[in-house]
C-alpha cells in the first residue's frame, strides 16, 4: 500500500485537485472551509487505474503552517507537487521542494494546475520551463509534468495514469517486523475510545496486539483497525491506518507520539546525523545552535553539536550530534528536517546515522567521522559491528534493532562475523546463534579490551596480596563495573580459554601460587614444628596468629597446611 502527499504554494489548488480526483474534500476543519485555505493535514484516498488503493495526505501551503506540512510528508511514498499555471513558482514552491528533496521522497509528479485560468499557450510553456529549471538537481528532477484543470476536468485522466505509473515505480515498503505508527492525528469516539491515525511503517499491526505509546511508555491493546474507513484485522506497512487503542486515554497521546509493539523501540534524547545545510539559508550553522527538529510526525527543540567542524556554511554537508529537549522515536536511516525557531526558516536536514549514541562525542575525536561514515554507508557487517561497538555488549535482537537491518540481512551479517571471529557470544545457546535472539554478544575488539583489563586487575590483586589464593568474584565484578550477565560470560569464557582459573568464590591467574618471603617461610616452618611437637594439644588460633600474623595464618589455611575447627581451635592437616 502506498501514500501520496501533496506539496506546493498556498492557493495553488492542492485541495481542490484532491477533491476532483477522489470526490472527498480533504479540508476537514470548519475554519479551513470558511477561509478556503488548508491549515492542517487533510486525508483522502482513491483507486488508481490499475486497481491499487492509495492514501493521500493533503498538506497546507501557507508559510505560517509549514510545520503542519512537515508532520504529514514524512510518511509518503510519492509527491503530487502542485504549481498553479497562473502564478508559477512561488516561495513555498521552493521551500516545499527543498523539504521533499531532503526527505528523499522516492518519486512524484508535477501537476501544473489552473490551466483554465491561462489562455496564452506561450505562458504555459514558460511556466513549465521555469518549473523544470527549479526541479533540476532535486529528487523530482525527472518527474513528469502534467497540465490539469480541476475545474474543467482537463488533464485529470492523464494525471491519474501518470500517478499510476509513478506509484508502481516507487519501491515497496519494508516489513522489518517492527511496526511503528507516527501519530499525526488523535481523537476519541464515544463508545470506542481513543483513535490514532498515521502512516504505518516497518511492519504490520493486528487486532489484539499489545502496543505502547512512545515516548511516555503507556501500554494498551489494539481494539480495532481501519484503512480508508474499512475495518481490517491486519494493517500493512505503508497504509494510512486508524488504530483504536483500549487502555489509553485521549490525553495520554498526542501528535508526534509513536505507536509500536512493546520493546521494539527505545526513545532517545541524542542522535548522530548526517546533515545538509540548504544553499539559500540566511546564515551559517554554528555549534550549539538551538533548532526545531522534525522527524516522523514529531516536532521538538534540539541543540546542535557540530562534529569535525566548528561551523557549516550554506550548501555544506556535515555531521551533527543533536541533543533533544524531549525524547523522540527514530531508527537509523530516518530522514529529518531542521528549522530555525525564530525567524522561522527551513535550514536543511538529512538522515539519522546512530539513533542512540552512548554519550556526547568529543567533537574532533580521531576516528569519529570514519565511524559515522561506516554506519551511514557501510556493508551490513560494517553496520552491525558499528552498532555493536556503540552498545559494547547487548542481546542480538537489540543490536539488530539498533542497526535497522532487515532480520534476514542481520542474520547473514551475524553468520559472517562469527565465521570471521569478529563476534563473541558471551552466553551458550541452542542451535543457530541467531535463533537465540536474547543471547548476549560483543565484538572481538571490546572482548579483547575487557579480557585484558580483567587479567590486569587480577594480576594486580595477586601483586598486592601475594598471600591470598585469589580475588573474590564479587570484588572483581565491582572493580569492573559490569552487569551480572556480562560478568558471568566474561568469567566463563576466560576460564574456558585458560586465561583465568576459578576456585570456589575466588578468581586467580593460572599458575598463581601463594609465595612466602624467606622470613615468612621461616615463621611458617617454626609454627608447623610447634604443631608437630604437640599434635593433641596444638597452639590455639590466637597463638598461631601471634607467631606468624593473621595474613600468613590465612595463607596457611588456604594452602591446607592448617585446618581450623572453630574460632579458637586449629590443627595441622596431618594431625586432623
Amino acid at each position: 500500500m502506498r501514500v501520496i502527499g501533496t506539496a506546493g504554494h498556498v492557493d495553488h489548488g492542492k485541495s481542490t485537485l484532491i477533491e476532483s480526483l477522489t470526490g472527498m474534500n480533504p479540508d476537514r476543519l470548519k475554519e479551513e472551509r470558511e477561509r478556503q485555505m488548508t491549515i492542517d493535514l487533510g486525508f483522502a484516498w482513491m483507486e488508481l487505474p490499475n486497481g491499487e488503493q492509495v492514501g493521500i495526505v493533503d498538506v497546507p501551503g501557507h508559510r505560517d503552517f509549514i510545520e503542519n506540512m512537515l508532520a504529514g510528508v514524512g510518511g509518503i511514498d510519492a509527491a503530487l507537487f502542485v504549481v498553479a499555471a497562473d502564478e508559477g513558482v512561488m516561495p513555498q514552491t521552493r521551500e516545499h521542494l527543498a523539504i521533499l528533496d531532503i526527505l528523499q521522497i522516492n518519486g512524484g509528479l508535477v501537476a501544473l494546475t489552473k490551466i483554465d485560468m491561462v489562455e496564452d499557450q506561450d505562458w504555459l510553456d514558460l511556466v513549465e520551463d521555469d518549473v523544470r529549471e527549479v526541479l533540476y538537481g532535486t529528487i523530482l528532477e525527472k518527474a513528469p509534468i502534467v497540465r490539469v484543470s480541476a475545474k474543467s476536468g482537463q488533464g485529470l485522466s492523464v494525471l491519474l495514469q501518470t500517478l499510476d505509473k509513478v506509484v508502481a515505480e516507487s519501491p515497496p515498503r519494508q516489513d522489518l517486523g517492527r511496526p511503528r505508527l507516527p501519530v499525526d492525528r488523535v481523537f476519541s469516539i464515544a463508545g470506542f475510545g481513543t483513535v490514532t491515525t498515521g502512516t504505518l511503517s516497518d511492519g504490520h499491526f493486528r487486532v489484539g496486539d499489545e502496543v505502547e505509546i512512545l515516548p511516555n511508555g503507556t501500554r494498551g491493546r489494539i481494539r480495532g483497525l481501519q484503512t480508508h474507513k474499512q475495518k481490517e484485522d491486519l494493517a500493512l506497512p505503508g497504509s494510512r491506518t486508524a488504530v483504536n487503542i483500549s487502555g489509553v486515554a485521549l490525553e495520554q497521546i498526542k501528535r508526534g507520539d509513536v505507536v509500536a509493539h512493546v520493546g521494539d523501540y527505545q526513545p532517545t534524547r541524542r542522535m548522530d546525523v548526517r546533515f545538509r545545510l540548504l544553499g539559500d539559508v540566511s546564515q551559517a550553522l554554528k555549534h550549539n545552535t538551538e533548532v526545531k527538529l522534525f522527524v516522523g510526525a514529531a516536532e521538538v527543540l534540539a541543540r546542535v553539536r557540530t562534529l569535525g567542524s566548528e561551523v557549516l556554511q550554506p550548501g555544506d554537508d556535515g555531521w551533527l550530534q543533536l541533543e533533544m529537549r524531549k525524547p523522540v522515536v527514530v531508527r537509523r536511516g530516518d530522514h529529518y528536517i531542521l528549522r530555525r525557531p525564530s525567524p522561522g526558516e527551513t535550514m536543511g536536514g538529512g538522515t539519522v546515522v546512530d539513533p542512540n549514541p552512548k554519550g556526547r562525542h568529543k567533537r574532533f575525536a580521531a576516528g569519529l567521522i570514519e565511524r559515522l561514515e561506516s554506519l551511514a554507508e557501510g556493508t551490513p557487517t560494517d553496520i552491525f559491528l558499528q552498532s555493536l561497538a556503540t552498545m559494547l555488549a547487548a542481546p542480538l535482537r537489540e543490536v539488530t534493532l539498533h542497526s535497522n537491518l532487515e532480520e534476514t540481512t542481520a542474520q547473514d551479517a551475524v553468520d559472517e562475523l562469527v565465521q570471521r571471529g569478529e563476534i563473541v557470544p558471551l552466553e551458550i545457546g541452542k542451535g543457530d546463534l541467531y535463533a537465540n535472539s536474547d543471547l548476549l554478544v560483543t565484538s572481538i575488539g571490546y572482548w579483547e579490551q575487557l579480557s585484558s583489563t580483567t587479567l590486569n586487575v587480577v594480576e594486580e590483586y595477586h601483586t598486592t596480596y601475594p598471600l591470598r589464593r585469589g580475588m573474590p568474584k564479587e570484588e572483581l565484578k565491582s572493580r569492573l563495573r559490569l552487569s551480572p550477565r556480562l560478568f558471568s560470560g566474561l568469567i566463563r569464557i576466560s576460564i574456558q580459554d585458560d586465561q583465568l582459573d576459578e576456585i570456589g568464590p575466588l578468581i586467580l591467574c593460572p599458575g598463581h601460587e601463594i609465595g612466602f618471603t624467606p622470613q615468612q617461610e621461616q615463621a611458617v616452618q617454626s609454627l608447623l614444628k610447634r604443631f608437630a611437637a604437640s599434635p593433641y594439644s596444638p597452639p590455639s588460633v590466637k597463638e598461631a596468629k601471634s607467631d606468624v600474623n593473621d595474613e600468613v595464618f590465612q595463607a596457611m589455611v588456604a594452602l591446607d597446611l592448617l585446618v581450623p575447627v572453630s574460632s579458637e581451635v586449629v590443627f595441622r592437616r596431618e594431625d586432623y
